[in-house]
């Protein structure tokens, strides 16, 4: 059996190559890793865009052991696979695997047009606008209670800076928020102190460099099983169980004593009759995982851009500080132009995840908007198993669509483009698109400009009461998410100096 499958192994890889032999691409560097090791110790997203400003907008490259991989920036593919057919385009195993050893079989897990409607129709009630403008006074009272520590950490400083560690405080910020808003818990990861749930997640999700995580991320697309091994596949389990035990806990409570608000706790429990409890636990911890790791990312590079950047630190703040009380969500959406070009362009700029994955369940001919170089054909014939990625930073640094300064940092596009009334349809790709998009957007980006915005015991907002500078050189580099950490160093860190703002 062993010599039949590799016998079948090899017939495929053959006929995937003959099949793409038309798509242009890089040369393969290693017959082993393919690019993986070049894509590994590289910034990331780097080597795509140099790969789609030379081969076009279908870019053909080699995963380990050979196996091909299409790097699809073709609008016209982008909108048929995600838009128009998403369910002939599942995750592939590795990404699945990854999701089920992690958070179990939630809404990130399973495929499916009937499984995946059933399972986001339990919780988009809860992730609606109505929703989200009914949470956001909790956004505002967890930054108050990170910025009251921040505020003990220079009172009990002999200085009037104190450098502080912005990506642990970023991480716990979303971990209280998410849990307070989505399950009306609070994880209390904001007392100083420190926590095993931050610290499991926060030490699942940062890779270090490790030649061991190396070859977890080379060879999981093709052997699944290798993330339920080494150190690695402990703490994956580790943290599994520690999500599980929370989120159990939290469901027989609810359970028990019920929740009258609008979040994720109570759309469940009108859902929980049609759901195991594992299924319930499954989701409420791809809940957690999913409100930790983007939004305390993101987070982390506003507070960088805005410490890089006097000038747009301090235009910011006087248009919080005009603000005159607590905005509520409406006004969060409609009165702070410069707060959501800055939110836009640090999403635009620093996408909390690089790549979107996909496989092709069957041999399928997908449409292009331009010929591959080299032919005329508007179509590409997909093989059955060939893994597709959409490479976020390439869609959205498109000079097609932002200009010859398309890479540049310069949230003021925002503004320009809202009065001139320039608009794409693909302007921020952060949280995909179609039926199978991110579900918390709303969500995320409120917690997000909360976290910037607010007033209470915090006297409006981090900005209101704290400024920010780097002297640190830092880098973008890729874990679960895109995090800062300062350059030539494993972890991530984003160390800034924080002053109180004199008012």
């Amino acid at each position: 059996f062993g010599f039949i499958r590799l016998a079948r192994a090899v017939a495929h890889w053959i006929a995937v190559r003959n099949t793409l032999k038309n798509v242009p691409g890089p040369r393969s560097p290693s017959w082993l890793w393919g690019h993986e090791w070049l894509l590994y110790h590289s910034p990331p997203g780097s080597h795509y865009v140099d790969w789609h400003k030379r081969f076009g907008k279908v870019v053909k490259f080699a995963g380990a052991f050979g196996h091909q991989v299409l790097s699809i920036t073709d609008p016209r593919a982008v909108t048929y696979i995600l838009s128009e057919n998403i369910y002939l385009f599942p995750k592939p195993d590795g990404v699945r695997e990854w999701f089920k050893a992690t958070t179990g079989e939630g809404i990130l897990w399973v495929e499916g047009k009937e499984a995946h409607e059933k399972q986001r129709r339990s919780l988009a009630p809860a992730l609606n606008a109505q929703s989200v403008r009914d949470m956001t006074p909790i956004f505002y009272e967890t930054s108050t209670k990170m910025a009251n520590q921040w505020s003990k950490l220079l009172e009990h400083s002999s200085s009037e800076e104190v450098e502080i560690e912005i990506t642990n405080w970023a991480g716990r910020y979303a971990l209280d928020t998410v849990g307070r808003a989505a399950f009306s818990h609070d994880f209390n990861c904001l007392n100083g102190e420190s926590h095993a749930l931050a610290e499991s997640l926060h030490g699942l999700t940062n890779n270090e460099n490790k030649l061991s995580s190396f070859y977890m991320r080379a060879l999981f697309w093709i052997f699944p099983s290798i993330l339920s091994i080494g150190a690695k596949g402990e703490m994956i389990r580790k943290s599994k169980l520690e999500l599980g035990a929370i989120s159990r806990k939290m469901w027989q409570d609810a359970k028990i004593v019920g929740d009258e608000r609008k979040n994720i706790m109570s759309a469940m429990l009108k859902f929980g009759d049609s759901m195991t409890e594992e299924e319930v636990v499954s989701q409420m911890r791809t809940i957690i995982s999913a409100g930790y790791e983007p939004v305390s990312g993101t987070v982390s590079w506003v507070l960088y851009e805005l410490a890089i950047n006097k000038d747009l630190q301090q235009a910011l703040r006087e248009e919080v500080l005009a603000s005159g009380e607590d905005p509520s969500f409406d006004a969060l959406n409609s009165n702070f132009s410069l707060l959501d070009a800055v939110v836009k362009e640090t999403l635009r700029m620093h996408p909390p995840i690089l790549e979107n994955h996909h496989v092709a369940e069957e041999t399928i001919t997908i449409p292009l908007s331009e010929p591959i170089p080299g032919t005329l054909d508007r179509e590409l014939v997909i093989p059955k198993g060939t893994i597709l990625e959409i490479p976020v930073n390439i869609i959205q640094t498109d000079p097609e669509v932002w200009g010859p300064d398309a890479d540049r940092f310069w949230p003021q596009r925002w503004i320009e483009r809202k009065e001139k009334g320039i608009k794409h349809t693909r302007e921020i790709f952060a949280f995909s698109e179609g039926p199978r998009s991110c579900t918390g957007r709303v969500f995320a980006i409120c917690e997000i400009k909360a976290s910037f915005n607010l007033r209470s015991a915090l006297i409006i907002t981090l900005l209101r009461r704290f400024s920010f500078s780097c002297t640190h050189e830092i880098e973008a580099f890729q874990s679960f998410v895109i995090r800062p950490r300062i350059i030539g160093e494993g972890a991530s860190s984003l160390p800034l100096l924080v002053r109180k703002v004199e008012t």
